[in-house]
């Protein structure tokens, strides 16, 4: 039996000799490779962690200390050593282990942790919690330095550091989020990354004055001392000038100091940042070389390592070209994301035109509002974001650019369900709000020549704030393009819907033909200002509307179309389909839609049971 297989529980892990909790390390990143190959994930992030996740549970004890990680991918092994190991081969499946940290999944898990930059405004709220009601457990905040790249880690940094409540801030500092970081806190943490020899002598001198008598006394006075004298002397670190006890750059791959200064930690009162610096991808060679290639993979071969891709273009990679091409035309195009430079597309775009594309880090809230000033000077910004984190920068929408009606071009990528990274990603709220700002265009192209041909419009034709949403990954069947709404003639009954579901919609429509049974399609392209003459015409031919839709019930398209064609007195019966009132869970796409009947079997029996034919 492997060391790994005996340890089900933190007595098993504490038994452990040096030796062998080294060992330990290296069975985990075998198992995380072997596991993470088969079933994908966040793989380079976990494999840069495991010491320092093996040492943080060595001194603390997750099931009652609360910690809380930032972003959770790389919570893998954490959730090894907390009971889940056996699930590893269900990871972020359709009802199998989620890729983060979910408190429903364990008690272990303090919260989750999908979004960046939030742990430590946590971690305060649970330490102010703690000490109102007179509790003892520890609280700490694992932290990635590409999520300190965001504004809210700096609001809760500056709170704990004046509030003084006990807390440890751990900075996983790798040198990468998901791909490299920019920003002064990149270049700050770079400088004292280059000082690393003060820690160890402030440890060895800890150590001494332990061990003589009066030490602890002649420690805090000669502290005091040395903290005067700084302060007015040297430079000291930002953190220390916020209130932090600073501890670092300590190696985060030498589990055995790791976990003699996370104990140390405990001595201290008030806030502690301890700074860690570890490998993304270690102990995997392509992971080391290519640590954004291997942030978050699918299935693959470890021995031959992540092929390139042979699969036809994403809508991602279409709109970066596009944007590209139409920026050689346009001096005023320049675009903006928030530390998803290749996930976006971006990336020829930025090969081209530099000086006009601004990676601004984790700080969607800032990205948007300095859109909101190069629109305002002219410029024709273009902020290709993923939809789960345009939620962030719900404020800037609203007052920094629909309030004076800017001209800012969003290219809103992973748009509806995402599949494996569950609830925290989902892109199924931005209809929703988007929608409720004045001014507000929003297209939703079913293919990617609609993609191009709406990035177009949006850019040249469109005034004010404008919206293109569309999905992770590519295309389905539906291959056209016609500006007229309606793309099937039918008698019984008007099935609207838009985007990519477009295709399942279709499905279905192909399946109740062969039954003898006409559905009209209504595809919209814009799905905000809504045009409804052409719907309203086939609603009063048919008498019956379904809308369907990838989207959450509350603020969907169906109410909009409903209200106004009731408001128009057309005589109709109206129905939805859509995600509901609720979070959707991680698994696979296909796992996904044929769950929430939007598959095209399942729409294919909701239209029968609305026409109130039984299935055959």
């Amino acid at each position: 039996m492997s060391i790994l297989e005996a340890i089900n529980s933190r007595e098993d892990l504490l038994a452990l000799t040096d030796k062998q909790t080294e060992e330990l390390c290296q069975e985990i990143r075998q198992f995380l490779l072997d596991n993470v190959s088969q079933t994908g994930g966040h793989l380079a992030s976990n494999l840069g962690v495991v010491e320092l996740t093996v040492a943080i549970h060595k001194v603390f004890d997750t099931h009652c200390d609360r910690l809380v990680f930032d972003v959770g991918h790389q919570s893998y092994v954490h959730k090894i050593l907390t009971g889940r190991r056996k699930e590893f081969p269900t990871l972020r499946s359709y009802h199998g282990l989620a890729g983060f940290p979910k408190p429903s999944e364990s008690l272990d898990d303090a919260f989750v942790a999908g979004h960046a930059s939030n742990s430590i405004s946590i971690a305060l709220g649970m330490a102010r919690a703690r000490t109102l009601q007179k509790q003892t457990y520890r609280v700490i905040a694992l932290i990635g330095d590409g999520a300190m790249t965001g504004g809210l880690a700096y609001e809760g940094l500056n709170d704990a550091g004046a509030a003084n409540e006990d807390m440890l801030v751990i900075l996983n500092d790798n040198g990468m989020s998901i791909s490299e970081n920019v920003g002064g806190i990149s270049t700050h943490l770079q400088l004292i990354r280059s000082k690393p020899g003060y820690l160890g002598l402030k440890i060895a001198y800890r150590k001494l004055t332990k061990k003589i008598p009066g030490g602890k006394y002649l420690y805090q006075l000669t502290h005091s001392i040395k903290e005067f004298l700084k302060r007015r002397l040297i430079d000291t670190t930002f953190f220390e000038e916020i209130g932090f006890h600073y501890l670092g750059p300590i190696n985060g791959h030498d589990l055995k100091r790791l976990t003699e200064l996370l104990e140390s930690t405990k001595d201290l009162e008030g806030p502690v940042l301890l700074h860690v610096i570890t490998k993304k991808g270690k102990g995997y060679e392509p992971a080391e070389e290519k640590p954004d290639v291997y942030h978050g993979v699918g299935p693959f071969d470890p021995q031959k390592g992540i092929l390139e891709s042979s699969s036809r273009r994403t809508f991602s990679a279409t709109f970066g070209l596009g944007l590209a091409n139409l920026a050689k035309e346009e001096k005023r195009i320049c675009a903006v994301t928030a530390a998803m430079q290749p996930g976006t597309g971006l990336d020829i775009f930025a090969q081209l035109f530099p000086e006009r594309c601004f990676d601004v880090g984790i700080a969607e809230e800032h990205g948007v509002s300095m859109a909101a000033g190069l629109a305002k000077q002219g410029m024709i910004p273009v902020v290709a974001i993923y939809s789960t984190f345009l939620q962030r920068a719900y404020d800037m929408l609203l007052h920094d650019i629909g309030l004076l009606g800017l001209h800012v071009v969003f290219a809103i990528d992973r748009a509806g369900l995402v599949g494996n990274d569950g609830e925290t990603h989902h892109g199924v709220f931005d209809v929703s709000y988007l929608q409720q700002i004045p001014g507000m265009t929003i297209f939703a192209p079913a293919n990617q020549k609609e993609l191009e041909i709406t990035l177009k419009e949006a850019i040249f034709s469109v005034q004010g704030p404008v919206a293109i949403r569309y999905p992770r990954g590519g295309d389905g069947n539906y291959q056209e393009y016609r500006d007229s709404l309606k793309i099937r003639k039918g008698t019984q009954i008007t099935v609207v819907t838009y985007g990519t579901l477009i295709n399942q919609v279709l499905e279905a429509a192909d399946r109740l033909e062969k039954m003898g049974i006409s559905i009209e399609v209504v595809k919209l392209l814009q799905i905000a200002p809504l045009q409804t003459q052409e719907i309203a015409n086939s609603v009063k031919a048919t008498g019956r509307l379904l809308v369907l839709e990838e989207v959450m019930d509350a603020g969907c398209i169906a109410d909009v179309l409903i209200t106004q064609l009731t408001l128009q007195k057309i005589p109709f019966s109206a129905y939805k389909k859509n995600l509901g009132h609720k979070y959707v869970q991680h698994g696979a796409v296909t796992d996904l839609y044929r769950s929430l009947g939007l598959d095209g079997p399942s729409i294919q029996s909701y239209i029968l049971e609305v026409l109130g034919i039984e299935a055959t």
